[in-house]
């Protein structure tokens, strides 16, 4: 291969490291209530343009328009993700782990040794790990380290990593350790199945993040099968893989 053919591929792979960066750090705000940033997002149709280029039926009339002001979307968002109420749907992964952690304790109501609903569990924990691994600490969040927002987080730092490395001409074993923590990452979202599914439930009345929501899922599953090449753990309800057409 020529050192031009070399160049050129590598450059293809920057941008696409540094579209992904854009997503994730898009979705990132959104899920840790930046209502303007949303409200933006949606007011330009980045949404939308993202949920057009996938192979697959992404309804998209929730992820256009102006019809979104940032002071309702921060009211959605609270009383999805921030209130404990009848909509309520915990944006952290210790909450829709298959195996819960028996021996977290807490007094919360929403919350019973070895159910669902736990704060700081077993996944809490292996992002930390992750994060710790990277030298990376979340600001997304609400300092819980399985929360959407810091997961989403990382990856758009990852990505930005990995961009930045193929710019630069950076070493292969350094490209390798960034894939490999992308991938470690991605495998550890196959939660996100059962939080889409959740927001849709709660979120019935305006649905923009139940769509948005479903945008997330179906591009983490495309990004860990087709792009970074792994395999999502698989959720108690609902298969990690990329929805039927």
């Amino acid at each position: 291969m020529s050192e031009h053919t070399d160049t050129d591929a590598a450059h293809d792979e920057a941008a696409m490291a540094t579209a992904r960066a854009r997503l994730y750090g898009l979705l990132a705000a959104t899920f840790d209530g930046e209502a303007e940033t949303t409200a933006a997002a949606l007011d330009r149709g980045a949404f939308a343009a993202v949920a057009e280029v996938f192979p697959i039926d992404i309804e998209t009339a929730d992820l256009r328009g102006d019809g979104y002001d940032a002071d309702s979307l921060a009211i959605g968002y609270d009383n999805l993700f921030a209130v404990p109420g009848t909509h309520y749907v915990p944006p952290f992964a210790s909450a829709h782990a298959v195996d819960p952690s028996e021996a977290f304790e807490s007094d919360s109501r929403y919350h019973t040794a070895g159910e669902a609903g736990e704060l700081l569990g077993d996944p809490a924990a292996e992002m930390a790990q992750l994060y710790a691994a990277a030298g990376f600490s979340p600001e997304r969040g609400d300092e819980i380290p399985d929360h959407v927002a810091a997961c989403f987080e990382f990856m758009r730092a990852l990505c930005e990593r990995e961009a930045a490395l193929l710019d630069e001409g950076g070493s292969e074993a350094n490209l390798d350790a960034v894939r490999d923590l992308q991938a470690r990452t991605l495998s550890r979202l196959g939660w996100i199945d059962r939080f889409e599914a959740a927001v849709a439930s709660s979120d019935t009345v305006e649905g923009v993040f139940a769509a948005i929501a479903r945008l997330a899922r179906t591009f983490t599953a495309w990004d860990a099968q087709e792009v970074v090449q792994t395999d999502l753990q698989p959720s108690e309800t609902t298969s990690s893989e990329l929805p039927d057409q």
